[in-house]
């Protein structure tokens, strides 16, 4: 366990602070108000998103890979959803069999995770045939000048706050087998101006289709 790591949690909740008054908390806000049935929620944080489930939530699951960060997101848990599961475990190798939940939730999480590709795999596998995925993530910029901008300062992003804000996580979204039936490209506000691009929407898992980790 890193001190940056250590730190990153620490310090997370202040850093966004400004970003979710702004805006960030009202698009959790509409992202999760349809949220149903049984709920996986991978790369859980500091528990953000727990006020914004609603009484259609069956059953609440929440994963997180990073020690600081999840003691800090049980401390939540406690307090807002004390019925919701924690497990420690990466994105990547989710411990759950084939077909467990209806919806999958990811918030500024595919930004960084390891190996995108194969997260987005685990949750086709876990997700049942017409589950979703619902999802507020950076992306690389389609306007040339801004994709270069994020290019040369990603390093700095990746050091500050552990995420890559260049991928083409949309082309991730739909090549792991997803078809996208909402979306919204939007910008997240008071962040510097390379972080900014993002989208919202949501992803179904088209019936029958059968995925390997």
């Amino acid at each position: 366990m890193s001190l940056r790591t250590k730190f990153f949690a620490l310090m997370y909740d202040r850093q966004m602070a400004k970003t979710d008054k702004a805006g960030l908390r009202a698009f959790r806000e509409r992202l999760l108000a349809g949220a149903s049935g049984d709920v996986l929620e991978i790369g859980g944080g500091t528990g953000a998103n727990l006020p914004c489930y609603g009484p259609g939530v069956g059953s609440l699951t929440l994963t997180e890979p990073q020690p600081p960060m999840l003691r800090r997101l049980e401390r939540a848990v406690r307090t807002h959803r004390p019925d919701a599961r924690v497990l420690r475990a990466p994105a990547e190798d989710l411990p759950f069999d084939d077909h467990s939940f209806d919806v999958a939730v990811s918030t500024l999480v595919l930004c960084g995770v390891d190996d995108q590709p194969r997260a987005l795999r685990e949750l086709c596998r876990v997700l049942r045939s017409g589950g979703r995925l619902l999802f507020i993530e950076h992306l690389r910029s389609e306007d040339p000048a801004l994709a270069r901008l994020q290019d040369r300062m990603n390093w700095l992003n990746r050091l500050v706050v552990c995420c890559d804000c260049n991928r083409p996580t949309l082309d991730s979204v739909r090549q792991a087998g997803f078809t996208v039936d909402q979306l919204q490209h939007t910008a997240l506000p008071k962040v510097p101006k390379f972080v900014a691009p993002a989208i919202l929407g949501s992803a179904t898992i088209p019936a029958g289709l059968r995925v390997r980790g």
